[in-house]
């Protein structure tokens, strides 16, 4: 509130000073929670990052558990549903696994359910959901053509942020899907899922501008689509990610037919610069 403001105010009724607190502490809180979608609390003590971390098939063979052996995704999740190893299993309604195709090109990794996905069983099904089936259409993409799932496959209380022990827990679950679906490319949805992938402190505006290595799997990150209602302003650039995205992925297939290993359904077209998302 600047000096103009408070000789504006002076004599102002009760109301009015409510009134003017009250657009005051909004426009705070907007920006508060803007700059937490993009820079958030560091999660990691480490800025080794990948390069320093082991491998997923060598995080996977530490842990002496039948799941781990598991074939497919129904075998996987046949094997992880009734999980309790932290509090989270005693608050969820469902748990929410993972969704899309089991063989899929393309992998979205959000942070966590939220309350339309504890109660549906499924990953973005809400409003961001709705956004997100947008954004693959603009990208002549569909829904049941990808494969989406969360770092966490239980609600955190309220939506708050996951803790760094609750990723931990669930994070090898995420690798052992990754594993089996072999997707060409992951997109990771938001600072969180992306920092607890790619096990890094870097903010969302730096995570953007890379293109990652994730044992030879290619991950880009963008922003959340829950996070794009938020703050629209944010669709600009996040279109320009998912351009990136396209572009990169008609590489990997025309890289792919020229070797003689595509498959049969790997047609997808290319992406007319003028597309843009619509919310």
């Amino acid at each position: 509130m600047g000096v103009k403001d408070e000789k504006s105010l002076a004599g102002a009724t009760p109301g009015v000073w409510n009134q003017t607190i009250s657009a005051f502490l909004k426009d705070a809180m907007e920006y508060l929670m803007e700059q937490e979608d993009l820079f958030g609390n560091i999660v990691y003590t480490t800025k080794k990052g990948l390069s320093h971390r082991p491998k997923p098939a060598e995080q996977l063979a530490l842990i002496k558990e039948p799941w781990v052996a598991a074939e497919t995704l129904d075998d996987l999740y046949s094997m992880t549903k009734d999980c309790l190893k932290c509090p989270l299993g005693a608050t969820r309604t469902h748990f929410v696994f993972g969704v899309g195709n089991p063989h899929a090109d393309v992998m979205f990794i959000g942070e966590a359910p939220g309350f339309d996905e504890d109660m549906q069983g499924e990953p973005f099904v809400g409003r961001a959901g709705q956004l997100l089936n947008k954004i693959l259409e603009a990208v002549h993409l569909r829904r049941e053509d990808v494969y989406i799932a969360n770092i966490l496959k239980c609600r955190p209380p309220g939506n708050r942020d996951p803790l760094l022990s609750e990723m931990e827990t669930c994070t090898p679950y995420l690798l052992k899907q990754i594993e089996l679906i072999r997707p060409k490319i992951i997109i990771a949805l938001g600072r969180i899922a992306a920092q607890a992938l790619l096990h890094t402190n870097e903010s969302l505006t730096e995570l953007r501008e890379k293109v990652y290595d994730f044992n030879g799997i290619k991950v880009l990150v963008t922003y959340h689509p829950a996070a794009l209602l938020r703050n629209p302003g944010w669709k600009r650039p996040a279109w320009e990610d998912m351009k990136k995205f396209r572009k990169l992925y008609d590489q990997i297939l025309e890289s792919a037919r020229a070797g003689g290993k595509s498959k049969p359904d790997e047609t997808g077209p290319h992406l007319p610069d003028k597309h843009s998302m619509k919310s």
